[in-house]
């Protein structure tokens, strides 16, 4: 069983992924593979609502969202991690999840355990934390919780290597990851089916 942490911040050895190597550290010591995709600094164009991915599989803005896409079918699960701006996550993982997330709610994401989590000097961790978490409840994504809502503070990696409670949390979240993900493969050895999924029905807000 394979794990993908997603970073999202442009530091490849910040405070985020500091908080992403204690999750990958509880997930190896389970017997979980892990690896790394980090976002770079390369601009991430947002979503234009063009649809032509529910025709290919495939986004037409050629850029590491296609690169995500073409290698999530190989994991079992997902961590998505962001530092936080202005009481949100950045605009580079918001616009990658836009993308990488529509029109793939039944294919590559659907039935996989996934988790968010969000690194902050001091405040706005929660709203980060809850707008990427929202990202897996529209694509029946099994949410993998922690002791505690999974956030590190601090301003540089020897901050966060100091929140002690933040670390406990990370690695709190890897054990649970590793146990789901047990779970499920149990499951699936037994012969226990995936739900069964409905033609969708989307209702227009007109009167």
């Amino acid at each position: 069983m394979k794990v993908l942490l997603v970073n999202g911040s442009p530091h490849e050895k910040g405070c985020t992924y500091t908080a992403l190597f204690e999750v990958a550290g509880a997930l190896q010591k389970n017997g979980i593979e892990t690896e790394f995709f980090h976002l770079g600094t390369k601009p991430v164009h947002g979503c234009l609502g063009c649809r032509k991915c529910m025709e290919t599989g495939k986004c037409i803005i050629n850029d590491i969202v296609n690169d995500f896409v073409a290698i999530a079918a190989d994991f079992d699960g997902f961590i998505f991690g962001s530092p936080v701006h202005f009481a949100a996550a950045s605009g580079m993982i918001t616009s990658f999840m836009d993308r990488a997330f529509y029109g793939r709610k039944n294919s590559i994401l659907a039935y996989k355990p996934a988790a968010a989590i969000v690194s902050c000097r001091r405040g706005g961790a929660s709203a980060a934390f809850d707008q990427l978490n929202k990202y897996f409840t529209i694509c029946n994504m099994p949410i993998v919780s922690s002791q505690y809502w999974n956030m590190v503070h601090g301003n540089t990696p020897d901050e966060v290597r100091q929140d002690f409670e933040g670390l406990q949390t990370m690695r709190t979240l890897g054990n649970n990851m590793a146990w789901l993900l047990s779970c499920i493969e149990l499951g699936k050895k037994s012969g226990i089916a995936l739900p069964e999924i409905e033609a969708r029905i989307a209702t227009n807000f007109i009167r």
